[in-house]
């Protein structure tokens, strides 16, 4: 005989199997994590979404370009990030981890341009550095008097590195490993630097033919002197509004919101502006990324939307709101190229990464 007693925990188990299974089957709010740089404009198009639709707003968590390609890469479950944002473009041993883990339906979006700005407090004297230079302060190895060996950084001044330059302490405040700034720093100014200089490939190459398997040089020093400050750029702005001696290194966007605390070190002459960035005269620029995880559109409806609000002329064009916050536009014909390809949800593959 069943009775209410016997049938009540059935009746509760299948409620809560049907409430877990409608749970994983779909999802309101938006999961998005990634770059401190890109967090800023991310967040302003998510605050816009939930204001002007009935869509929640999404949640965005600044976990450095990394940390949040391997959250994004996990797999396809909802438990899983649906977009990751990017100072630097994924890497193709991100695109492999993301296939291992099933996800191979992935939309790249490039947003805008940003510079990698040397910033300094405000008040401080001004600072023109060479990429060489800048090199020579953070590299936890340097060549000798004659060029011929490399020994561990002594330079704990400026005018040690070039008599031309102050006498000042080193001490720099930069990203973290899992920053994509710091991805970007290391490819624009160590990598680049060193792959010109002998000393660095005679002993970091690893075939006899000059420069073929040559191992690039990126290894910051990690005797005080750099100072990784975590992924909240904000904290690296405190840090030199109260010691005018040191430098910071961030996206553009947050010298321009700071504009009354601190200012930009001169990098080849030139200080980072929506002209030099966009122009790439300015000699540390970049582009700016998010990735959408494609499974998960039919699941989170508000994708679509987001991806739509984020890539329009109201956000990213010239006039357009995140302008104000710092972001550099693509120039008109790419710019539309782009968001086409992005509504498309064309597919990134292996050769859209390694065809630079």
């Amino acid at each position: 005989m069943i009775t209410h007693k016997s049938i009540l925990p059935f009746m509760v188990g299948s409620l809560f199997a049907i409430s877990a299974a409608t749970t994983a089957q779909a999802r309101e709010q938006i999961k998005i994590v990634g770059s401190s740089t890109v967090y800023p404009f991310s967040s302003s198009v998510a605050e816009e979404l939930g204001a002007t639709t009935n869509n929640p707003t999404p949640i965005v968590e600044s976990t450095g370009s990394g940390g949040g390609m391997k959250l994004f890469c996990k797999g396809n479950g909802l438990n899983t990030p649906d977009i990751t944002n990017a100072s630097r473009r994924m890497k193709v041993k991100e695109f492999e981890m993301c296939a291992k883990n099933g996800v191979t339906d992935i939309t790249e979006a490039v947003i805008g341009f940003d510079g990698i700005a040397i910033a300094q407090n405000k008040n401080s004297a001004p600072l023109l550095l060479t990429k060489k230079q800048l090199l020579l302060a953070v590299a936890e190895e340097v060549p000798t008097a004659d060029g011929k060996s490399l020994i561990r950084n002594p330079y704990k001044k400026w005018n040690e590195i070039d008599a031309s330059l102050p006498d000042r302490e080193i001490i720099i405040y930069g990203p973290p490993t899992s920053s994509g700034t710091r991805d970007a720093f290391e490819d624009m100014i160590m990598k680049a630097q060193t792959k010109k200089m002998d000393v660095y490939t005679s002993l970091y190459q690893t075939d006899k033919v000059k420069n073929k398997g040559y191992k690039k040089y990126h290894k910051i020093r990690q005797d005080g002197v750099y100072v990784p400050s975590g992924e909240n750029d904000n904290l690296i702005v405190q840090k030199l509004d109260k010691n005018p001696a040191a430098i910071g290194i961030f996206g553009y966007s947050f010298l321009m919101e700071n504009d009354d605390k601190v200012s930009a070190a001169r990098i080849e002459g030139m200080v980072p502006t929506p002209t030099t960035i966009s122009t790439g005269t300015y000699p540390i620029s970049r582009s700016l990324f998010f990735y959408v995880k494609n499974s998960h559109r039919a699941s989170v409806p508000a994708i679509d939307q987001y991806v739509k609000l984020f890539m329009g002329e109201n956000m990213i064009g010239n006039d357009g709101l995140l302008a104000e916050l710092g972001l550099i536009s693509l120039p008109d014909a790419q710019r539309t190229a782009i968001r086409a390809s992005v509504m498309q949800h064309k597919k990134l593959t292996l050769d859209d990464l390694t065809n630079k």
